[in-house]
């Protein structure tokens, strides 16, 4: 008996009398797993485009919006699912963006807690610096989001951080490479960066398949909408608009013109009044204006809409995720696409609420959906959110470097943009 086809394990030649029914039932028996596997990938494909469940009707629908919301990948929502099933997701979409119009926010009775209320228009004192109860006091009512307990714990193991008092506590973990601060918040998300004469707070916020990055700035006076250098012509990164205005803290703001993904942020789209100047025309169907008055509240109104003289910034997108303390987007939004975020938003005393959720990045994020970014901003206690230009334009510039990355990792400073928010020293 002769061995054949070398380490196969086991084909030997027979007498042709016994291989031959062999070598008749082993293609019959391919064939049927082939049929089977078939008919299985056939009704699982089925449940997938057609079932009525609401977990598979999600996964489906954020699927699709994913693909429709990605400029270059249109042709994956209709190569995998029908046609019928893509246009009832559009015009999910489509409703959706309906709902967003005739939403506004007043505040009604809302007023600011304790600390930090802005109400003036003045700039916030700084916070103590010595080493008294008093001033510990009023520390921990700035950063009330803080772990109290960790806190001191933190500075008991570290006295140099109270070397010059609490309102000089400051400690930056928060750059790509960074392992962030040994302190978390209330909620258990860790901190990154805390500075208390500038007051502002960095905090990593991360789900399944997601992270970002939550910065909270406590002084709504310093906070203001700023264009780039050169808009008209082409945009600027993000942090260099924040340093030619002595910013600490810099996000997307508005869109811009990107036929086939090439633009240079230099044609802002829609209106943006930008520290007091105006630029672009309103957006409609349903885009909503995100204003900073100058009683340094937010507040969202229809882009279409007359632009009031107290109207010290504001800029044009959509759609709004909280409105007066309520969320006002759900999973029938028509924003579940997983993708990059940048949100903006105000809690109850005022101070600016700036997430970035990183995306497309298959081993550090993929990013989200706006319904995620608006319940963890409202977990926070915001009250006022809109989302921002998100894609490969979200990014957040934080003292001299960016702690999130953009989703072209070739772009290590991120798109140029037409404006940015920009948080003052």
């Amino acid at each position: 008996m002769a061995k054949l086809f070398g380490n196969t394990g086991g084909a030997y030649a027979r007498d042709p009398a016994a291989s031959g029914p062999a070598a008749v039932k082993k293609p019959r028996r391919g064939l049927k797993a082939a049929c089977c596997a078939a008919g299985v990938l056939a009704a699982l494909y089925a449940f997938v485009v057609w079932a009525p469940f609401k977990p598979v009707e999600k996964l489906r629908n954020m699927y699709i919006e994913t693909a429709l919301s990605t400029m270059n990948h249109r042709w994956l929502a209709t190569a995998f699912f029908p046609k019928s099933v893509v246009d009832q997701v559009r015009q999910q979409m489509n409703d959706a963006v309906d709902r967003q119009t005739g939403l506004s926010s007043d505040w009604g009775n809302t007023t600011p807690e304790g600390y930090l209320s802005g109400a003036d228009g003045q700039p916030h004192a700084p916070l103590p610096t010595d080493t008294s109860d008093e001033a510990m006091e009023a520390f921990f009512d700035c950063f009330r989001e803080l772990d109290r307990g960790e806190v001191l714990d933190w500075v008991a193991e570290n006295p140099g951080l109270l070397e010059h008092g609490w309102g000089a506590l400051s400690a930056n973990e928060a750059g790509l490479e960074d392992d962030g601060l040994p302190i978390h918040t209330t909620r258990g998300d860790q901190v990154l960066a805390i500075d208390a004469v500038t007051q502002t707070l960095l905090i990593r916020v991360k789900g399944a398949g997601w992270r970002g990055v939550l910065a909270i700035a406590k002084d709504p006076s310093r906070f203001s909408l700023q264009a780039a250098a050169t808009l008209g012509d082409v945009g600027q990164n993000a942090g260099v608009i924040a340093q030619a205005h002595d910013g600490v803290l810099a996000m997307t703001a508005s869109g811009f013109l990107d036929v086939d993904g090439h633009g240079k942020g230099g044609q802002v789209t829609g209106f943006a009044r930008c520290d007091g100047k105006d630029y672009g025309d309103h957006l409609r169907g349903g885009y909503k204006r995100l204003e900073k008055h100058a009683d340094n509240r937010l507040y969202l109104t229809d882009a279409v809409g007359p632009v009031r003289d107290d109207v010290t910034d504001a800029m044009e997108f959509t759609p709004a995720l909280i409105v007066d303390g309520k969320i006002v987007v759900d999973d029938t939004c028509g924003w579940t696409a997983v993708n990059p975020r940048a949100c903006l938003g105000q809690n109850d005393r005022y101070e600016m609420m700036m997430l970035v959720v990183e995306g497309r990045l298959p081993t550090v994020s993929m990013g989200t959906s706006v319904v995620t970014c608006a319940q963890l901003l409202y977990d926070y206690g915001c009250v006022q959110a809109m989302n921002m230009d998100g894609g490969t334009s979200a990014i957040l510039w934080y003292d001299g470097e960016y702690v999130t990355q953009c989703s072209n990792t070739a772009l290590s400073a991120g798109r140029l943009l037409p404006n940015a928010w920009v948080y003052a020293r």
